[in-house]
């Protein structure tokens, strides 16, 4: 967390925030700045344009600039919010407080108008970057194609949900979406990524598309069907059989051994 519908729903937040010229870049915290840039750096970077897009590529937040300044890139790690004019994009953060220190605020831009874009994250596990390197990461899996998929888990001998979750390969789909997912299409998830017969990655690709937009629509990657069974003895929404539990991919991972084969 936060995961590919809480980093849209902070995209369409921070469309609130363009046009707006910037004053000035509130950066307390120097380990929160990531690709060796300070505050000083940032702040002159940023100071005097405004932002002109709010884009976004699986998890990472891509705010572009005017004046062909550079582009901001924010990371969110497990616990990081946006606020924008004091509005958070997201109600609920799993595993995140929800108690909204101001010694959690990372990282600020401020605006002329008196309002800022704010980073919140309790853990510093997220970053801020100027002209993150966007080709680093997969195809973002809002929009990834059958055959884009194919190619993600093609000759792959790792686990399906370990592939699923490499952002080199796969954009946005984190430990909630992935179990989601792999729930909604049948799959088991410690199955070899490059296994799937040519009907099964139809399936997963149609689910992997439904599963995120209707996640989006819900409001968070912690709003699926299986995530309330997801716990010590919870059973399959889907047939009632006893959820079962492992480490795949280095994430605690929930799947029914009924009916995901």
């Amino acid at each position: 967390m936060p995961e590919l519908p809480e980093v849209e729903a902070y995209r369409v937040l921070a469309e609130s925030a363009l046009r707006r010229p910037v004053s000035g870049v509130d950066a307390p915290d120097g380990w929160f700045l990531k690709g060796g840039i300070d505050a000083s750096a940032v702040s002159a970077a940023l100071s005097g344009r405004s932002l002109t897009a709010a884009r976004r590529r699986g998890k990472l937040l891509l705010l572009d600039t005017s004046g062909d300044g550079p582009v901001l890139g924010l990371r969110f790690g497990m616990t990081g919010r946006l606020v924008v004019d004091g509005r958070a994009g997201v109600d609920r953060l799993l595993y995140s407080s929800d108690q909204g220190l101001s010694a959690w605020d990372r990282f600020a831009v401020q605006f002329a108008d008196g309002g800022d874009l704010r980073v919140h994250d309790p853990r510093r596990l997220g970053g801020v970057f100027l002209d993150p390197d966007e080709g680093r990461l997969g195809v973002d899996a809002l929009t990834i194609t059958p055959a884009a998929l194919r190619s993600a888990l093609a000759r792959s001998t790792a686990p399906l949900k370990a592939r699923l979750m490499d952002q080199a390969r796969l954009a946005g789909v984190g430990n909630l979406l992935a179990d989601e997912t792999l729930w909604r299409a049948g799959l088991d998830p410690r199955r070899p990524a490059g296994g799937l017969t040519p009907a099964e990655l139809r399936r997963l690709h149609r689910h992997l598309r439904g599963s995120v937009a209707d996640l989006i629509e819900r409001g968070g990657s912690h709003s699926g069907d299986l995530m309330p069974a997801r716990a010590a003895g919870g059973v399959c929404p889907r047939d009632g059989a006893e959820l079962s539990r492992a480490t795949v991919g280095g994430r605690t991972t929930w799947w029914c051994p009924k009916h995901q084969r």
